[in-house]
């Protein structure tokens, strides 16, 4: 049985009258890869802020390695591993030296890991700080993060500014530590990548973890697309019961139909002789969109 590496329970963080996390629950396994999604403002950094020891809880416990992150902050800083999304470096010095420096600072000094991953993500470690993009400046968090043999690893936002070639880089770098047993919290707004990489997903709205699991336990909460073509008229296909948004598309019927009902109009179909039939389960992206459009749990 997996250990956990981060237990978060009623977490409830208030600035002022404003309460920014409502009872946030969040459970990490050693080796899992957990994606954490959520407009700007729903919490997200806010969340990661505590955990990191930033901020203070207002109520409830958040833990990593069965440490508390506020009391024993240090020493959990000890074993993890942090990118932001949003990269400040020093103007004067160059890209390397900032390697040097964070990886000195994180204690360790893997010089062999560091030039492969400068290599990998085609990075020019000998240019001033102040010269770089955002992509290049998001390569210094990325590689020093990587370089670090740390146990957990916070990605918050981690491929802002990277073109879609270093996103598949950093891809095979997460899929990597996932080999090697390292936890990761990847918060990211590109659903996409949550959804290729993450085991579990918690979807955060106005502060408040609205779901949590893996994609097949989403997608099961939710409706199916159907694309059908058939010999004969279908007729009435907006009536048979769990079937939604029915519309003709160049001689086809596209719909949704909720998931608990799929068998019964898969029966129904068959009676019409099937030509072609394309079922496809809901992405990360529409399931997110439906959250935040109905408000739906």
């Amino acid at each position: 049985m997996s250990k956990t590496v981060v237990k978060v329970e009623n977490l409830v963080k208030n600035f002022g009258k404003f309460t920014a996390l409502k009872n946030v629950n969040l459970e990490l396994k050693e080796g899992e890869i957990h994606g954490f999604i959520g407009p700007n403002g729903a919490g997200k950094t806010t969340t990661i802020r505590v955990l990191l020891g930033i901020l203070q809880k207002t109520k409830g416990t958040a833990k990593i390695f069965d440490m508390d992150v506020w009391d024993e902050a240090v020493e959990i800083h000890k074993r993890i591993s942090y990118v932001p999304g949003d990269v400040n470096l020093w103007d004067n010095l160059t890209g390397g030296e900032v390697l040097d420096l964070f990886i000195t600072l994180q204690g360790t000094n893997n010089k062999k890991r560091k030039e492969e991953l400068i290599k990998k993500f085609d990075f020019d470690p000998t240019k001033k700080c102040n010269t770089y993009s955002k992509g290049n400046r998001q390569k210094v968090a990325l590689i020093a993060a990587l370089a670090s043999d740390a146990d957990f690893y916070i990605l918050d936002e981690p491929t802002s500014g990277l073109d879609p070639l270093m996103e598949e880089v950093f891809k095979e770098c997460v899929l990597e530590l996932k080999k090697n047993k390292k936890t990761v919290l990847l918060s990211s707004h590109i659903l996409s990548e949550v959804e290729e990489l993450c085991d579990n997903i918690s979807i955060i709205r106005n502060g408040e973890i609205i779901e949590t699991g893996t994609m097949k336990e989403l997608r099961h909460l939710h409706r199916t697309n159907i694309q059908v073509e058939t010999k004969k008229e279908l007729k009435d296909i907006n009536k048979v019961k769990g079937v939604y948004d029915v519309e003709e598309i160049n001689g086809e019927l596209h719909f949704s139909v909720d998931n608990q009902e799929l068998g019964s109009v898969i029966e129904y179909l068959s009676k019409y002789d099937i030509i072609h039939l394309n079922c496809t389960p809901p992405s990360l992206e529409e399931l997110f969109m439906t959250h935040y459009k109905t408000g739906e749990v």
